[in-house]
């Protein structure tokens, strides 16, 4: 399990990069939210703008393996096989849950859209990036950060490919208790 003193050096880490690098963004405290259609509500964004980031763990062979986190808008599903096509792997799985904090040191639900280890490469879809802004949760549950998608990619540099599969029918309606909040 991910430690809070990892938490907190990804979060850290993540306002030195945007802070560094000049971005123009916001932060924003909520209640600890980590699924992306509830956090969207929550934020009062579309759910097209939230940046949903998976640790992918691609097979490249038989003994040899990579992980990228994959980002796709929040309406969409991770296509595991564009992802594993992008990479030239033999298999795509989502990576295992200890293995994806590890690697990001945040939490499920929590993890963003950047590295900060370079054996982990971010990939996003283009359909994320028709927007001028993009949301998603600052390492942490209970922050999330609007960042304009030029900055995003200025920040970030990730590969950009087409990783996202058919959206979800129906989202969630937030709970009466978040609204109360």
């Amino acid at each position: 399990m991910t430690s809070a003193t990892a938490i907190a050096d990804s979060y850290a880490r993540l306002l030195d990069l945007l802070a560094g690098g000049g971005a123009d963004y916001r932060l924003l405290r909520h209640a600890p939210e980590g699924r992306t259609e509830l956090a969207s509500l929550i934020r009062g964004h579309s759910l097209e703008q939230a940046a949903k980031c998976l640790v992918i763990r691609v097979a490249l062979g038989r003994k040899q393996r990579r992980y990228v986190i994959a980002v796709v808008p929040g309406h969409c599903r991770v296509d595991l096989e564009a992802v594993r096509a992008e990479y030239g792997g033999t298999n795509a799985s989502f990576a295992v849950r200890e293995v994806a904090e590890e690697l990001t040191g945040c939490v499920s639900g929590s993890i963003m859209p950047v590295s900060f280890d370079p054996a982990v490469e971010v990939v996003v879809d283009p359909a994320l990036l028709e927007h001028e802004e993009i949301w998603f949760n600052a390492g942490r549950l209970d922050v999330s950060v609007a960042l304009r998608t030029a900055g995003y990619l200025a920040l970030a540099r990730p590969r950009v490919a087409p990783v996202s599969a058919e959206p979800a029918l129906v989202p969630p309606r937030l709970p009466a208790a978040a609204v109360r909040g």
